[in-house]
């Protein structure tokens, strides 16, 4: 019933906003943007946090006109930040903190913009990535691992910010071009051309963006720290060659083929491999 209701919500959407683009050019770009910018999972209650986010060191830290979510599990000098994706929080880690625990690591992880207990509505990379500076800065993490959107916010984050304490990085499942994701967006509400170009323009005017050109490929051609990245054959969100674009650009990643976790890529495997990765000289 639940894919029923989501099938004609997004096809009675995809409909008004195709055509109020010939009517209200400006409202239907909103709305377009709106609904692929706005998390509608992922949010957490302060009074109902998972028990690993109850075990760490818990603050809100503000930028701007933005609060946002930090948690620290403490442990030794050595320190690793986690950036988690698209709908999800913090807590996502829950499964491989143990892992990082067992290495003595000081582990640090924050709820992107619109998720976990973090302020706003809207999610961007741009702005993840100046929540992540404002945690790079303060801890300077020498590890950095993010999962798909966290992901690539990551590449995006190196890319941009270059910043030296981070010695090395791991990228679980990332997308690479904007434009993949906006040409799946504009299928699944059967968006016209009218307002394919009105979202493009948004990302221009707004971010200085353009969507051909915004790609984690590119992004990772220009990282030369060690990287670990590792795609899931069977991942029925991201492509899994989107995984293979940015393995083909990044030079000094190690790239690494999974099967059967899709996107979420929980494995206890995968996460030894991570650990060895991280400790290896």
């Amino acid at each position: 019933m639940q894919k029923v209701l989501t099938y004609i919500f997004t096809r009675v959407l995809g409909s008004y906003i195709n055509t109020i683009s010939y009517i209200n050019p400006n409202k239907a770009q909103r709305l377009a943007y709106k609904f692929f910018s706005e998390p509608r999972e992922g949010r957490l209650a302060k009074d109902k946090l998972p028990a690993i986010l109850e075990e760490a060191d818990a603050e809100m830290i503000t930028h701007n006109e933005c609060i946002f979510q930090l948690y620290t599990w403490e442990g030794n000098d050595k320190r690793i930040l986690l950036v988690h994706g698209w709908e999800s929080n913090a807590s996502r880690w829950e499964d491989f903190i143990p892992y990082l625990k067992k290495e003595g690591y000081t582990i640090i992880a924050l709820d992107a913009p619109a998720h976990g207990l973090s302020s706003g509505r809207e999610f961007n990379i741009p702005r993840y990535a100046a929540f992540i500076d404002i945690v790079v800065k303060r801890f300077q993490p020498n590890f950095m691992v993010g999962h798909s959107l966290g992901g690539a916010t990551s590449l995006y984050y190196q890319s941009h910010y270059k910043n030296s304490c981070i010695k090395k990085m791991v990228v679980l499942g990332a997308p690479s071009d904007l434009s993949v994701l906006l040409s799946n967006y504009k299928k699944l509400l059967r968006l016209n051309a009218n307002v394919a170009k009105l979202l493009n323009k948004y990302f221009l005017d707004t971010f200085n963006i353009k969507s051909e050109e915004f790609s984690g490929s590119l992004f990772a051609s220009t990282i030369k720290i060690p990287a670990l990245l590792a795609h899931d054959k069977d991942d029925e969100v991201v492509s899994y060659t989107e995984g293979q674009k940015i393995a083909k650009a990044w030079n000094s990643a190690t790239f690494v083929t999974t099967n059967g976790l899709g996107h979420s890529m929980h494995d206890d495997v995968l996460y030894t491999t991570i650990c060895n990765f991280l400790k290896a000289k």
